[in-house]
């Protein structure tokens, strides 16, 4: 045998290194140093992971951190409207930049560089999950602490193309009260747990109404299942959102950085003291 050179794909050899299973992650662009990547994910649509991915991101650069959102709800893309984001995404032979939003917040998404932001996206799966990887590999992300990836619904293409090509750290799963939801987002905790992906917490939205008058919750989808999935997956942070119409204003009018609450504090710290899983 010849001395190894470790390019395997030169050698004929068949050793211990080539049997190993082989990384496919990428690098992103050599212009962004990326410290953390936390997905925002459901196995269902319809929940409110564009809200909660856009809250969490806004709780972030409040703390004085610098953050970006990867959109990778190719086909249904509504971080800019939730930042009220209408200017299209530039480039240069470097790579494409992000939008920045009016508090200092990166955004890349499909609807930046549509010329109509109505105008659908009629993709495959294979040609979506390519788009999600250019957002990765070709966006000039900058030095950011966090990058906040909001995943599209469901755990097909573009979520298994994130987990084994982008090296997250974290995701943090969204629902709602009702059981069938409940269900179906167990499919992407366990998908989680086989891409070996930490899951640092739960949010479920449209959990509860606060009444204004004698300030009781009520629970209008039904009684709430968070607590016995969590403790089912081990899972040891939670959080509950409300139905609120100041928030679903906010997003409505693409003013999102403006909100107050404190439902996701606790959400928000444990990704902040999140340490980065080290990747070969």
């Amino acid at each position: 045998m010849s001395e190894c050179t470790h390019d395997c794909s030169s050698c004929g050899e068949s050793c211990g290194d080539r049997s190993k299973p082989q990384s496919m992650l990428t690098k992103p662009n050599e212009l962004s140093h990326i410290k953390k990547v936390i997905g925002v994910c459901s196995g269902k649509g319809g929940v409110g992971k564009s809200m909660v991915t856009a809250l969490l991101a806004v709780l972030a650069q409040r703390q004085g951190l610098k953050v970006g959102i990867l959109d990778a709800d190719i086909t249904g893309p509504s971080i800019p409207k939730a930042f009220g984001l209408t200017d299209r995404a530039g480039g240069s032979d470097e790579g494409i930049y992000p939008v920045t939003t009016k508090t200092g917040i990166d955004v890349m998404s499909l609807n930046l560089l549509l010329e109509n932001a109505s105008d659908p996206v009629v993709w495959r799966g294979p040609v979506i999950a390519g788009a999600v990887g250019q957002f990765w590999t070709d966006v000039i992300w900058g030095d950011k602490d966090i990058l906040f990836i909001d995943m599209p619904p469901g755990t097909g293409d573009v979520m298994l193309t994130v987990f084994q090509t982008i090296p997250v750290d974290g995701v943090v799963l969204v629902s709602t009260p009702q059981q069938l939801v409940e269900m179906i987002v167990e499919k992407a905790l366990k998908m989680a747990g086989m891409m070996n992906i930490p899951v640092v917490g739960m949010v479920e939205n449209m959990s509860y109404i606060q009444c204004p008058d004698c300030d009781c919750k009520v629970e209008v989808f039904g009684k709430s299942h968070l607590a016995e999935i969590a403790e089912r997956y081990g899972i040891e942070l939670t959080a509950k959102l409300p139905i609120d119409p100041k928030l679903a204003g906010g997003v409505d009018k693409g003013m999102i950085e403006l909100f107050n609450g404190d439902w996701l504090d606790k959400v928000a710290d444990a990704l902040y003291e999140l340490e980065p899983i080290a990747h070969e």
